[in-house]
C-alpha cells in the first residue's frame, strides 16, 4: 500500500530510507516548537497554546504536502514571518493577536487562489533562472551562518558585527567534534548519517555537560489555554487599512518565500514537476495556521536535511508530521537536544545548497549582479524575503539601464514594484 501510494520504487527509494529522512527532518526543525511559541507569546498568545498551535499546524501541513504533492518538504510556522506577526503586525501596527490571526487566514485564502490558478505558473516563470539559483545559494549561506551561530563558532564582535568564537568554550568544541563525526559519516555514505550525527552530538553533550534543559514555565506543558486560541480569529478590523497592510505583507512573504524555497528544494531532489502541488499544499496550510492559532507556515529551510538524508517522497514529510504530533508528550526531552548537535547539520546542508552556484551564468552582469545581491543579502539581513527583494528590484533596473527593458516581462516589473511597496510599508508602519 505504502509502496503504491508514494511510488517509492519509481523514485528509487524505500520505506526505511524515507522514514529515516523524516526523522532527520524532524530533529533539525523541532526547535521551532519552542522558539515559535516564545515569539507568539510576545504577541499575547499563551506559551502553552503557542506550543499546541505550532505542533498541530506542523502536523497538518506535513500531511497536506505529503499526500497532495508526494513531496519530502516540511511545512512549519516560519522563522521571520513569525517575527513579522508578533513584532510588526501586533506590536507595531496595533492589531490584536486575534485580528492578526484573521490576517493570516485571509492571506492564506488569497495565496491559495493564486496557487490553484495559472497565476502561480506565471509568477514562477517570471523569476529569472539566475535569481532562482541565487535564492537557493543564499539560503545555503544563511543556514551555514545560523549553524555557526548556534554552535558558537561565530559570535557578535566588539568592533565588528561578527567575530570568531572562543575555541576554549566547551560548546564550540562539542560543535566541532559533532561536525567532524557527521562529516565522516556523510562522506562514507553511512545510512542515516545526519540523524546519527545528531544523536552522537547529543550524547557527547551529555557526557561533557553541554545539554541545554529548558527552565521556568516553558519547561512545563498544558493544553488548558489552547481552547481560547484555536479558531479565535477576529475579523473586526477587516475594513481598516492597517488590517490589509498586514495581510499584504504576509502575502508577499508567504508567496515569494515559498516560491523560492520550494523551487530550491525541488531542484535538490530533482523533482521540479512537484513544485506546483507543493506550493498549493503550502498555501492551504497557511489557512490552517490561522485557524489553529499561529503565524503562517513556510516550507522549512531544514527540509533540505531530510532531502540530504535521502528523502524523495511524501512519506518523509508524513513521518515528520506524525513525530510533531507525538512530540507533545516529550517536549521536555526534545528541548534537551543541544544546539551543538544541530549546528553541524545546518552547516553541512548549507554547503550542499551552495553547490547551485555552478548553475549560474556569469557572462552577463545584468543577470549575475542581481543574483549576487540576493546571495549576499539573504544571510546578511537574516531574511530570505529581504534578500530576494534586492535581486528582484535590481534585475529590471539593470535591464532598463542596458536597453534590455523589453526582455523583462510585465510580471517581473509588478513583482519588483510589490517589493518596493513592501519596503515602504514596513518603513512607514
Amino acid at each position: 500500500m505504502i509502496q503504491k501510494w508514494f511510488r517509492l520504487q519509481e523514485h528509487g527509494t524505500n520505506s526505511y530510507q524515507e522514514i529515516m529522512a523524516g526523522i532527520v527532518s524532524f530533529f533539525t526543525v523541532v526547535y521551532i516548537i519552542v522558539v515559535n511559541a516564545s515569539i507568539l507569546k510576545d504577541a499575547g498568545i499563551p506559551f502553552e497554546a503557542g506550543v499546541a498551535a505550532t505542533v498541530f499546524t506542523s502536523f497538518v501541513g506535513c500531511l497536506l504536502v505529503g499526500f497532495w504533492a508526494n513531496s519530502p518538504i516540511i511545512l512549519v510556522p516560519g522563522m521571520g514571518v513569525n517575527a513579522l506577526f508578533s513584532y510588526t503586525i501586533v506590536q507595531g501596527m496595533g492589531l490584536s493577536w486575534q485580528e492578526a490571526l484573521a490576517a493570516v487566514f485571509i492571506s492564506g485564502l488569497i495565496v491559495t487562489i493564486v496557487t490553484f490558478t495559472s497565476l502561480s505558473g506565471i509568477i514562477a516563470r517570471a523569476i529569472p533562472n539566475s535569481l532562482k539559483h541565487a535564492i537557493t545559494v543564499g539560503i545555503g549561506f544563511l543556514l551555514t551562518f545560523i549553524g555557526m551561530q548556534k554552535g558558537g563558532i561565530i559570535v557578535s564582535g566588539k568592533t565588528t558585527l561578527v567575530a570568531l568564537g572562543d575555541f576554549s568554550d566547551p560548546k564550540v568544541l562539542l560543535t566541532v567534534a559533532t561536525l567532524a563525526i557527521t562529516l565522516f559519516l556523510f562522506v562514507r555514505q553511512v545510512r542515516g548519517n545526519l540523524l546519527i550525527g545528531i544523536i552522537a552530538g547529543t550524547l557527547l553533550a551529555a557526557l561533557f555537560g553541554g545539554l541545554e534543559a529548558g527552565t521556568g514555565s516553558e519547561a512545563a506543558f498544558s493544553l488548558a489555554d489552547y481552547g481560547q486560541v484555536i479558531g479565535s480569529m477576529s475579523f473586526d478590523g477587516l475594513t481598516s487599512v492597517v488590517f490589509w497592510i498586514a495581510a499584504f505583507s504576509l502575502i508577499l512573504v508567504i508567496l515569494f518565500e515559498n516560491v523560492g524555497l520550494i523551487h530550491g528544494q525541488m531542484e535538490m531532489v530533482k523533482q521540479p514537476d512537484k513544485f506546483k502541488r507543493s506550493l498549493q499544499a503550502s498555501a492551504v496550510s497557511v489557512i490552517g495556521a490561522g485557524v489553529f492559532g499561529t503565524s503562517p507556515t513556510i516550507s522549512a529551510v531544514e527540509s533540505a536535511a531530510g532531502i540530504s538524508a535521502g528523502g524523495k517522497t511524501g512519506l518523509t514529510s508524513i513521518t515528520t508530521g506524525v513525530l510533531f504530533l507525538s512530540s507533545i508528550a516529550v517536549i521536555p526531552l526534545i528541548k534537551l537536544i543541544p544546539s551543538s548537535a544541530i549546528a553541524p547539520i545546518l552547516m553541512i546542508i548549507g554547503g550542499l545548497m551552495i553547490q547551485n552556484i555552478r548553475e549560474m551564468k556569469f557572462d552577463d552582469l545584468t543577470d549575475w549582479f542581481p543574483a549576487f545581491l540576493t546571495i549576499a543579502a539573504i544571510p546578511l539581513t537574516s531574511s530570505i524575503v529581504d534578500g530576494m527583494a534586492f535581486g528582484f528590484i535590481t534585475y529590471p533596473l539593470l535591464k532598463i539601464a542596458t536597453g534590455k527593458g523589453k526582455s523583462v516581462g510585465i510580471v517581473s516589473y509588478v513583482i519588483a514594484f510589490l517589493f518596493v511597496l513592501n519596503f515602504v510599508l514596513h518603513t512607514t508602519s
